[in-house]
């Protein structure tokens, strides 16, 4: 799901504070930095990086132009390479066999076994391309908001954490309690009650 999707999942977030001057330069290098690198034909079963909004599977953010108004708009992307178990344990049983006729012995150590599964999956990761996974973004600067296109965990928190080393920021994730104590102008004791309040459950048990 994407920005331009007819239906989205969206996560809100705060940005803490404002990214240092000179804005839009400071967030281009942050963006080129840890743009997303291609692990096909590499070992690597996953990478996680930014890309272009318009052109996410060939970034160049110094071609591209990420500023709309007030917005910067890009992409978050994580290429995943997922070998299916049964490949795995057909392949690795293939080379201990042939570890054991080399070796004339009648088993493998624990370590040697080790060993074996991590070479056939460095192989096979080799082979077979990774699966991109693109999760569109509209962070406005002035306002210190973000929309996340996702709200899966493990993209939310990939997001968190590449925000935070790109561009030295942390994200703070909107749901009620969170918009209660950053945007309500709580008093300290209001504060306290929220603090202490838990779900309630309105169906029938």
């Amino acid at each position: 799901m994407g920005l331009l999707s007819r239906s989205v999942s969206i996560t809100r977030y705060q940005v803490e504070k404002q990214i240092d001057a000179p804005v839009t330069e400071n967030v281009l290098n942050g963006l080129k930095k840890y743009a997303i690198t291609e692990i096909d034909n590499e070992a690597e079963a996953q990478a996680v990086g930014w890309t272009c909004f318009e052109n996410p599977y060939a970034p160049d953010f110094e071609q591209a132009n990420f500023t709309v108004g007030t917005y910067f708009v890009f992409s978050l992307r994580i290429d995943k390479k997922a070998i299916p178990v049964k490949v795995v344990k057909k392949h690795t049983a293939i080379e201990m066999q042939k570890r054991l006729a080399a070796s004339g012995r009648d088993f493998l150590s624990r370590n040697e076994k080790k060993m074996i599964r991590e070479h056939v999956l460095n192989v096979l990761n080799i082979r077979i391309p990774a699966t991109p996974y693109v999760h569109d973004l509209l962070w406005d600067y002035e306002a210190k908001r973000l929309l996340f296109f996702n709200n899966q965990k493990g993209a939310n928190e990939a997001l968190e954490t590449l925000f935070r080393q790109s561009f030295g920021l942390r994200l703070i994730r909107l749901f009620p309690y969170t918009m209660g104590e950053l945007t309500a102008g709580l008093s300290e004791s209001q504060r306290d009650v929220m603090g202490s309040l838990s779900p309630a459950r309105l169906a029938k048990g």
